[in-house]
């Protein structure tokens, strides 16, 4: 059962609690279905949830328990900005993978918020 989130600076920590579920289809239901997941700071970017399920599976395979804790939620109407910073950390508490996140989410008609536009930049990779 996928989770709903009726408040957007939710999404962050639905994100990390599917992700460190191994749940793909958890997560792939946070993002409406034509959203972009822009990849990299050269710009790349992945459109659409089949694309998107790609990189995402990726994301599930690194080790590591991850956390997302959302910096800011600006809301306006029915479309937010978000901002995290987010880390996987070892089991002895080793940070394996850190940075950020900067998203435009928008309210459904249902209510529920999703992931339109999902940039994330790798700050730290390694723990060396």
């Amino acid at each position: 059962m996928s989770r709903k989130v009726y408040r957007p600076a939710e999404l962050n920590g639905a994100f990390a609690a599917a992700r460190n579920a191994g749940n793909l289809d958890e997560l792939l239901s946070l993002y409406e279905e034509d959203a972009q997941l822009l990849v990299d700071a050269s710009g790349a970017s992945l459109t659409g949830k089949a694309a998107i399920a790609t990189e995402l599976k990726r994301l599930i395979e690194l080790p590591g328990t991850m956390v997302s804790n959302n910096t800011f939620c600006v809301e306006h109407g029915d479309l937010a900005l978000l901002r995290a910073d987010f880390t996987l950390t070892d089991e002895k508490g080793a940070v394996v993978y850190s940075g950020f996140t900067a998203e435009i989410v928008r309210r459904q008609t249902d209510g529920i918020w999703l992931y339109v536009i999902d940039h994330a930049g790798a700050s730290r990779y390694g723990a060396g």
